[in-house]
Order: structure tokens, then sequence, then C-alpha cells
């Protein structure tokens, strides 16, 4: 399990950073998605070889009943409100995804390293 966590942090962590470096505002042809379109994903600019979304670090976030959707990841909840970068699709523009998701991974960081060091402190017993 702390592999996992360490990974997922890793993982959150990497979008973050590629949100603050402004990943999903390049020029494009098309609408950027997020998770989708970044390295976060694990068939990020890769067409010819699609891993399938179980293998993503991201599906522990993905409540189980969302875990067989086409996009798993558009479905982690956000918020206490249980918004989800699916349902922000259908009313906020760009910057509001973007800051919503932006919050959600400072906050889901801060947690996850939080875990992390109460799971070292009980394996220490101190």
């Amino acid at each position: 399990m702390a592999e996992d966590k360490r990974s997922l942090v890793e993982a959150l962590k990497a979008e973050l950073a590629f949100i603050e470096n402004g990943g999903y505002r390049k020029l494009s042809w098309r609408p950027q998605f997020v998770f989708e379109d970044s390295p976060t994903c694990l068939n990020y600019r890769d067409p010819e070889y699609r891993r399938p979304c179980s293998e993503c670090v991201l599906m522990q976030l993905v409540p189980e009943g969302c875990r067989d959707k086409a996009v798993p990841c558009r479905h982690i909840p956000l918020n206490a409100k249980n918004e989800t970068v699916s349902s922000l699709y259908h009313w906020a523009d760009e910057e509001e995804i973007e800051a919503a998701v932006t919050t959600w991974l400072k906050h889901m960081i801060a947690k996850l390293e939080q875990e992390q060091i109460q799971d070292r402190v009980a394996a220490t017993g101190a």
C-alpha cells in the first residue's frame, strides 16, 4: 500500500506540474482533456499501443461504480459536491476546470503525504 501511495503522489505531483506549466493550454487542433492529454495518462501520445485504464495509478481514486466507464479518470470526485472532470465538462470553462483540478491535486497531494508520514510513524512505533 505504501508503494501505491508513493506512486500516486508522484503521479499527482507530475499532473500538478503539467498544469502549472501550461500543459493543457498548449495550442492544439482540439480541446485538451484533463488527465487523458497529460503525461499522467498511460496512453499519452501513444496511439499505437493502448494500455487498459485498469493499469493506471489513478484508478485508486475512481469510485468502484465508475471503473468500467470508457474514461474512468473523468469520474474521480474533485470536491465535497462530488463534481468530477466529467461533470465540469458540462458547465465549466477551461479555466474553471483547471482551477478545480489544481485545487483538488494540491489537497490530495497534501492528504496522501500526511498519510505517508502517519504510516511511517505507525510502522516505527514512535
